[in-house]
């Protein structure tokens, strides 16, 4: 791009106001002709940009200034005068960031035309010379959009927490989206002086380890890396198997230190406008600052009206029909205006927010906001409704929300139906109509008629609840309870806002688990078996009992194992395999059945690692591994030699060859044969062993072999009743004293460095996933999923997970019992929303299941229990929102049926278009709103506030 250089044609003085004009409006054309990516923009103060533009135009004889809109600004008003230095620090946090990696903060809810304005490099260049001044805050030009080419300007790069482990340091720093993740890794090793051959970097959202960053070209933004969570900086271990204590220092070509080197300001960031499908901030602010050059127009909002602010481009709608009003994106606020827009054209909510609500307030609620979240959301409504608008900017209404419900305040991708939720029980409590809510104690059916109970059920609730948003948003369940002992049934009926369906393409899953035999019988191998997905734990037990050739003799121990220890045991046959996570890790461990009484006998592994606190250096025992499990009999005495026995047979499919021939007991060609066979054959085929066949052959025989593997004594420790460590390597024939109600004992193995050679323990060092996910196959994507089956499997009976277990009022205890639900009183507004998103611990996914949805004529009449009446329950969709993309980069748009016109629109935040019925068939569909259909065929209205509330009867 060309340089321009300070000239003046008054021979070298400064330059006239005039001539500034022009210049910079010459400027400002030739960056908007060539940006592109990569370009570097930078932020100047509103209040100084404005002062500049009102000297340079004051000759300007169609300059019109709006005195009303400028009052703010104080000082400028009226002033013609050159502006002093350019300053800054308004848009800066006062205090200078501890963390040198950060740089300059600016302020976290800074808007475009409202606070700042973004000027091409070879603006700021030439104005920084004339005026100097500062602090220089430089932002540089992405690829942004779905299609990811649209031009934006990253005001708000990432900012990441580093955490390191073992040492416990941490540091903040900014990166864009943009970068990689090795420069993410490259810059971590600098701040810490870490040797990048030994670090490894985790995501570490909330805390977990969510997935391993080990693709070095992958971006940040492709690696769903959210603003402000943390990033897990790990310190691999040396050779020696000890965790590293001293940090390399990497150094420059001249020997100084790189800590602090490099600048975190000129990083690629992407606008708060541009996010998720706003408008180009980088063109649009050149466009924006050569147009007011060259024309000296007025950059002040009208008067009266401090939404419409300079710098944001919209969607004009003067003149066009009421309600085609767009919300500007304020920085990943898609999900938020999708949600508004679809409640805003819910007529009655549109009819009832436009009538004076006011009087409905309730000031009293404790759970309610003071009405003040309802009277944002009514004077946001209005301004949606109000004719010849542009786009609105949310911002009073953001404000309040991130007031109330704090995680949805900044910049971050949220969810657009947990964003609805809020919202619409946030209007119930600030609009209930009930002042002080009574104490009702519901009774038991008892043999009444469900239409009594029911009617009962809603009269209390009604009693306490009752809004305009019970009127048309809130039905009924009926929730059927079965005890799994005692067969009582207990009948509820409870109120709903939602429908939340899952989505279920398939009636089956495969669930991957790694088998192990606790006779020595078999290496451990890992076995996959389909099982239904609306199964149970019994029906795991039965496909891995066939995969595995489970003899008669033998069962199966099923356990959750989380962080090297068990979690939990699937005991109960009838528990829900819905329970089992895909990143669940599952064993299942062969044990001989006894009619003698048995304990069972849990083998947990550890090894040293060393921890460094305050300069110390210290080794503990720390968990490792997979543990064992096996069973021993408390008939008799047990003995400390009769668990080194045990553990003995557990282990011995692990024996090195080396150690077998030590021992000869069998030479190292079998053992590698056999260990090879059993590690390539197929999952769930059982794997032969003759190296521990020969173990019990050569046992059996009472042979010197099998007396010199019993002479090694395993350094085992034993958990006592009072968690003391018993030594289990010395003393062999003392008995152990175990309390007559023990029905397990917990037994440490101390894996030293001499006993990993003479054990290969690879065996034991991961558990697969039940489920790895991969990219969705092309047949996943065109098989569509009706609405229906999504509706079919949400109401079928299904038992509880753990956590919500039953009190059965007949046995006296919790019960994890069965439970049905059926609709029974149907809103006039039924919201459905489609559970496309899933959080686990080691990711966050999404379903890219097509869903085919009714638009005209929802039959939910089949699925009502209430038979007393005998209208057809009928609905027809009038709005729903969409998510495109992934979990952290995606992007919600609305479908919106004008009802006066009978038309769709898309709803993309500012931008509006019309649409055809097809394209909303094919649409991402997230949450549907579907409105009651009279039984004339005619789409039900809500009532006026005066005319009371209704009840949404059947």
């Amino acid at each position: 791009m060309t340089e321009v250089s300070m000239c003046s044609s008054t021979g070298g003085g400064e330059l006239t106001p005039e001539e500034e004009r022009v210049l910079i409006r010459d400027i400002a054309i030739s960056a908007e002709a060539n940006s592109k990516e990569g370009d570097t923009f930078y932020l100047i103060t509103q209040r100084w940009w404005q002062h500049w533009i009102e000297y340079v135009n004051q000759d300007q004889p169609n300059i019109t200034i709006d005195g009303s809109s400028l009052l703010e600004h104080g000082d400028l008003v009226g002033s013609s005068k050159r502006p002093a230095s350019i300053n800054n620090s308004d848009l800066i946090y006062d205090a200078t960031s501890e963390d040198l990696h950060v740089g300059i903060e600016i302020h976290d809810s800074l808007l475009e035309g409202r606070d700042y304005v973004l000027l091409p490099q070879e603006v700021w260049n030439q104005l920084h010379s004339w005026y100097g001044g500062g602090p220089t805050l430089a932002r540089k030009v992405i690829s942004s959009g779905l299609s990811q080419t649209e031009l934006a300007v990253e005001v708000y790069p990432l900012r990441l927490q580093l955490l390191v482990t073992p040492k416990g340091d941490h540091s903040t720093i900014r990166i864009s989206k943009k970068e990689t993740i090795g420069e993410l890794h490259r810059r971590a090793c600098e701040i810490f002086y870490l040797n990048s051959e030994q670090v490894c970097i985790w995501d570490y959202y909330g805390h977990r380890k969510h997935a391993l960053m080990h693709d070095m070209d992958k971006t940040l933004d492709d690696a769903n890396i959210q603003m402000d969570q943390d990033i897990l900086v790990e310190v691999l271990n040396n050779g020696n198997g000890t965790a590293l204590s001293d940090y390399m220092c990497p150094t420059l070509e001249n020997g100084s230190s790189q800590k602090g080197a490099s600048s975190i300001l000129l990083e690629p960031s992407k606008s708060s406008l541009s996010i998720a499908g706003g408008l180009s901030a980088s063109k649009g602010a050149s466009r924006s600052c050569s147009a007011e050059l060259s024309q000296g127009q007025n950059l002040t909002s009208p008067a009266g009206e401090v939404d419409n602010t300079y710098g944001v481009s919209g969607v004009s709608t003067r003149g066009s029909s009421s309600g085609l009003t767009g919300l500007h994106n304020l920085g990943n606020t898609c999900f938020m205006n999708s949600a508004i827009q679809c409640l805003v054209h819910t007529p009655e909510f549109a009819k009832y927010f436009r009538e004076d609500y006011h009087q409905e307030i309730n000031l009293q609620n404790p759970l309610g906001m003071v009405g003040e979240l309802a009277i944002a959301f009514g004077e946001l409504l209005r301004k949606l409704w109000a004719p010849g608008r542009t786009a609105v900017p949310p911002r009073q209404f953001k404000a309040k929300l991130a007031r109330f419900a704090p995680q949805f305040s900044g910049y971050n991708q949220h969810d657009s139906q947990e964003l609805l939720a809020f919202l619409l029980d946030g209007l119930h409590e600030d609009l209930n109509r009930v002042k002080h809510k009574p104490y009702i104690k519901s009774r038991d059916a008892d043999g009444r008629p469900d239409e009594e109970v029911a009617d009962e059920y809603w009269a209390n609730h009604i009693a306490r609840n009752d809004s305009i948003i019970v009127d048309v948003c809130q039905g009924q369940y009926k929730s059927t309870l079965v005890c799994p002992v005692c067969n009582k049934v207990s009948v509820t009926f409870d109120p709903f806002m939602y429908l939340s369906l899952p989505l279920q393409s398939t009636t089956t899953r495969s669930i991957t688990v790694t088998v192990f035999s606790c006779d020595g019988s078999t290496t451990p191998f890992a076995c996959t078996v389909t099982v239904p997905k609306q199964g149970r734990c019994r029906d795991l037990i039965h496909a891995l009992s066939n995969s595995c050739s489970l003899k008669n003799n033998e069962e199966l121990k099923l356990a959750e194992v989380q962080n090297h220890v068990f979690q939990r045991f699937l005991e109960d046959p009838l528990i829900s395999l819905s329970t089992i996570k895909d990143d669940d890790h599952l064993a299942a461990y062969k044990i001989p059945k006894s009619v003698k009484k048995t304990l069972v006998l849990r083998l947990i592994h550890r090894r040293q690692e060393r921890e460094t606190n305050d300069s110390q250096t210290a080794s503990r025992w720390k968990p490792y591994g997979i543990p064992l499990l096996s069973s021993i009999s408390c008939d008799d005495v047990i003995t400390r030699g009769d668990i080194q026995t045990v553990v003995h047979k557990m282990l011995s499919p692990l024996l090195r060859a080396e150690s077998l021939r030590q021992a000869d007991i069998a030479d190292s060609n079998t053992l590698v044969v056999a260990s090879d066979a059993c590690h390539d054959s197929s999952p769930g085929e059982a794997c032969s062993d003759p190296i521990s066949d020969s173990i019990r052959n050569s046992s059996s025989k009472g042979s010197s072999s099998s007396k010199a593997l019993a002479s090694l004594k395993l350094p085992l420790q034993l958990v006592d009743e009072n968690n003391a460590c018993i030594d289990l390597s010395v003393g062999e024939e003392k008995a152990i004293r175990l309390s007559s109600s023990a029905t397990s004992i917990i037994v440490y193995v101390d894996w030293s460095q001499e006993l990993l050679e003479k054990y290969d323990t690879h065996y034991l060092e991961n558990l697969p996933e039940v489920l790895k996910y991969g990219p969705v196959n092309k047949k996943a994507r065109t098989e569509p999923l009706s609405l229906y089956t999504c509706l079919e499997a949400f109401l079928r009976e299904e038992p509880l997970v753990p956590e919500d277990m039953w009190y059965c009022p007949q046995c006296k205890e919790r019960r994890q019992a069965s439970k049905k639900l059926d609709l029974w009183r149907l809103p006039e507004v039924l919201v459905i929303h489609l559970k496309r998103f899933s959080y686990s611990r080691s990711m966050k996914h999404k379903l890219e299941t097509f869903v085919n949805f009714p638009i005209h004529d929802l039959d939910l009449t089949s699925y009502v229990a209430n038979k007393n009446s005998t209208r057809r329950q009928l609905y027809e969709l009038y709005a729903l929102t969409n998510h495109y993309g992934g979990m952290g980069s995606g992007h919600y748009t609305a479908h919106i049926k004008l009802l006066d016109e009978n038309r769709w629109y898309n709803f993309d935040d500012s931008h509006i278009s019309p649409i055809s019925e097809d394209e909303v068939k094919t649409a991402a569909a997230y949450v549907l709103f579907y409105r009651r259909v009279k039984s004339d065929g005619a789409i039900s209205n809500g009532g006026k506030p005066s005319e009371g509330h209704h009840s949404s009867q059947i």
